[in-house]
């Protein structure tokens, strides 16, 4: 008790305090709240006597409520040996049996107790007080994500090709593709996400400054440099591996050359511009630990690494050269239930199309005209346009790079999945929405993950559970926006396939037991802080692994929900499987209001 009044004196000095002085308080002493149940239980408080201001008992009571979970209590009695203390060896007893830390001993214990334990005199005697494994209960080393991977704890030192790159489709919008606004701070955004490959489209604008927007739509439109200028200040801040500028590039060859000048001047020394060791006839991608710090472009190219090693000699402003942009078809040239490359002959039969390999189409060659400055400043992401499978095997640099839009892609994985995993065992391949999203929807990255494909690239600025899965996704590792694939995805005589895990297979059984909720947002429809809450449970990975769960709903409680109730999962591939818990406020059977959500890698799931 003495612990509790001092902490809280000072502020009770000119006597009761108000709403305002009890969240300043709360905020002071680190106490998490949500206004709406903070109100609620302020004016239960405040009803039992007159005025608007309470006492350093009402706080008190106030401060229990929000901190003195039951579910905690019956934890903390189960080891106390007298309900108010647990010894270093009871606390050692509980990580044993309740969090399944088996390497745990004294020292584990008493790091415990020094950290959480706010009172000294309890500090001293190696104990924990309830109100220290409070905070215990409530850090991250008791969260559901495992701790040691809220740091960079995977292999950097791979090639590229060989991780999940967390990447942003049209990033400079904000919102819908035909007429919403483009912003700077799409950029900013992302970065701070730890987004690493982020998508720029140029156009010509006026007084020889490119300008970036959605092209051929009513969309705002932002300088080049401004955005560039942005990437300089944030693209580190938040992790220190490599950065892609995907250009999706329409402007002119001397329009070109500003950028390149502008890419030069702002990124300074950030900017890879030419291979690292001088090294042109390489095999493997250098790795994101050795290009720390660095600043990729992604864009057409002129010629090889060497003749652009070459050409840094000389003085080739104003040059431009030709390259082919072969005129395949474009996503949505796709319909999902067609071969992948259309049929010219009508008489065939949508069965007949399917069963057999897809005709030869005949690929007419686009020129178009890259400016040298920009062109010798690509280095291992050459855009290269996607032709096929075999013709990639035969031709294709490792430093060359392919987009597929979503449909194509969705079809090749369904009737090409081992050489799509052969494919991106070895090139870097990016994935992005099909152009009928016209309010910047997302697809399920899930099912491109699957086959390896490193750069699933999304609409960051449009919520829901595909995104969720994106932000999920790269919560591991760190946040560092590189996630390392599974080795049966890097191997380059791979047999895995989603559909086939075969000898991939390492099943996991998975209990969750479901206890209870916490101030979790209400209902939309209350007048108060209620809500009618029901959980479910979702896993996201290979077909076999897609589950669904759900909880029983609890009446008329958002503040302090229970439910103790377990649900079992077989998980064949937990290496690329995600758990998404969502809650919802059943307004009625039919009708369901989102209220939160949390989703991870089940490979980050932290026992107890």
């Amino acid at each position: 008790h003495t612990w509790f009044w001092n902490l809280i004196q000072d502020d009770f000095k000119d006597g009761n305090i108000n709403f305002d002085g009890c969240i300043r308080l709360l905020e002071k002493m680190q106490i998490n709240f949500n206004e709406d149940h903070l109100k609620h239980i302020f004016k239960k408080t405040i009803d039992k006597h007159s005025g608007d201001r309470i006492s350093m008992d009402d706080f008190r009571a106030i401060y229990r409520a929000l901190e003195h979970r039951p579910e905690f209590e019956e934890l903390f009695k189960a080891y106390s040996i007298d309900g108010n203390i647990l010894p270093d060896g009871q606390l050692l007893k509980f990580l044993a049996k309740e969090q399944f830390q088996t390497e745990a001993n004294e020292t584990t214990a008493l790091e415990i107790i020094m950290k959480y334990e706010p009172i000294d005199e309890v500090r001293k005697r190696r104990q924990m007080s309830f109100e220290g494994f409070i905070r215990y209960m409530k850090s991250d080393e008791c969260s559901i994500f495992k701790y040691q991977h809220r740091s960079v704890y995977q292999d950097m030192t791979q090639p590229l090709c060989d991780y999940f790159i967390s990447s942003s489709h049209n990033t400079y919008l904000i919102a819908d593709q035909l007429m919403g606004p483009s912003d700077l701070w799409g950029y900013s955004s992302a970065l701070l996400k730890g987004c690493r490959c982020l998508e720029i489209d140029c156009w010509d604008g006026h007084n020889n400054e490119p300008i970036v927007y959605h092209g051929h739509t009513l969309t705002s439109k932002i300088p080049f440099r401004s955005v560039i200028h942005v990437i300089d200040k944030f693209a580190f801040m938040s992790s220190p591996y490599p950065v892609v500028l995907s250009l999706e590039n329409h402007c002119s060859p001397k329009q070109q050359e500003v950028m390149a000048m502008c890419l030069k001047s702002v990124l300074g020394d950030k900017l890879l511009s030419a291979p690292l060791g001088g090294e042109v006839d390489m095999t493997k991608l250098p790795s994101p630990e050795a290009l720390k710090h660095k600043v990729l472009i992604k864009n057409k190219k002129v010629g090889t690494l060497e003749q652009g090693m070459l050409r840094m000699e000389e003085d080739y402003a104003g040059e431009a050269e030709e390259v082919s942009d072969s005129d395949v078809p474009s996503d949505d040239d796709y319909p999902e239930d067609m071969s992948p490359v259309r049929s010219r002959t009508p008489s065939k039969r949508k069965g007949d199309r399917r069963s057999s390999p897809p005709p030869k189409r005949k690929i007419k060659e686009r020129k178009i005209k890259i400016a040298l400055a920009l062109s010798d400043l690509v280095v291992y992401t050459k855009s290269q346009k996607f032709v096929g499978f075999e013709h990639s095997m035969q031709f294709q640099k490792c430093w060359e790079n392919n987009s597929i839009g979503e449909s194509q892609a969705r079809k090749l994985a369904r009737v090409s999945a081992s050489q799509f995993i052969a494919h991106t065992t070895r090139f870097i391949t990016r994935i992005y929405p099909k152009g009928s999203r016209m309010k910047s929807s997302n697809y399920n990255p899930q099912e491109f993950w699957n086959i390896g494909c490193q750069m699933v690239a999304l609409n960051f600025q449009t919520p829901g559970p595909f995104l969720e899965l994106q932000v999920g996704k790269f919560l591991d590792n760190g946040g560092c926006g590189y996630v390392l694939k599974p080795a049966f995805l890097r191997d380059l005589n791979t047999t895995f396939t989603p559909r086939n895990v075969g000898a991939h297979s390492r099943p996991m059984s998975l209990s969750i037991r479901l206890i209870s909720g916490h101030q979790l947002p209400p209902s939309a429809m209350s007048k108060t802080n209620k809500a009618d809450p029901t959980v479910q449970i979702e896993i996201y990975g290979v077909p076999e692994d897609q589950a669904k769960k759900r909880s029983s709903v609890v009446k008329s409680n958002a503040l302090c929900p229970k439910w103790n109730e377990t649900f079992s999962f077989n998980i064949q591939v937990p290496e690329l499987a995600m758990i998404r818990f969502c809650v919802e406020d059943e307004v009625s059977l039919v009708n369901k209001e989102f209220l939160g959500q949390y989703t991870l890698p089940v490979m980050c799931l932290n026992t107890g």
